[in-house]
């Protein structure tokens, strides 16, 4: 199933948001597959967990029903159980290993400020941009430069709003923030939000 999580469900954990999708899936009586064992649970896999704060219009959860159903109902009894700024748009068959998961478009909006566009386009244009990453291993430092793309860059009624593509997916996940924030002068986000989910190959997941 593919959702979008916009406006006060930015704020929402994927602990929650787990929460909130299962309870929905429960209300609306969809006929959904549990794990067995002691314990068992409602089989749910977001591919692409969402950080928090940020935005999408195009999320996806992974899940198995025990019978089948027809797709249109099962997306119109889920939203009429879900908020309003978490619905779902899309149902189907899987096509698509989220192993294949590869690059995401991010729609990010600035505060303008006299000179920003330039000062982007010169830091973005680096030869490399070395920073420290986080990862369960531990910390070490990684070049930005190969794994990120400006897509496009306008200014709007005194706004700044630039589409960049990240690396995304199991090998290599790029958080936008990871590059913002070691930006050598100050930016002021007004909002991050995810328009798209592509294979290595380009093509929008599904």
């Amino acid at each position: 199933m593919f959702f979008t999580k916009l406006d006060r469900a930015k704020y929402i954990s994927h602990l929650d948001m787990n929460r909130c999708m299962s309870r929905a899936i429960k209300r609306a009586g969809l006929p959904v597959w549990y794990t067995g064992g002691f314990n068992p649970h409602m089989y749910l896999t977001f591919p692409l967990p969402l950080s928090l704060g940020c935005e999408s219009v195009y999320e996806c959860v992974d899940l198995k029903m025990t019978q089948k159903v027809d797709f249109d109902q099962m997306v119109s009894r889920l939203n009429a159980c879900l908020p309003p700024d978490i619905q779902v748009f899309s149902a189907g068959e899987q096509k698509m290993d989220q192993k294949e998961i590869a690059w995401a478009d991010y729609e990010i909006c600035f505060r303008n400020e006299d000179g920003l566009k330039e000062k982007l386009t010169s830091f973005f244009n680096q030869q490399e941009i070395k920073v420290i990453k986080k990862t369960k291993k531990g910390e070490k430092e990684i070049d930005l430069k190969p794994h990120f793309s400006l897509v496009s860059m306008e200014e709007k009624e005194g706004k700044l709003v630039a589409v960049m593509r990240f690396a995304t997916g199991i090998e290599l996940n790029i958080n936008p923030t990871l590059l913002l924030d070691n930006a050598p002068f100050k930016l002021d986000v007004l909002t991050l939000k995810r328009l798209m989910v592509y294979n290595h190959q380009m093509q929008s997941f599904c």
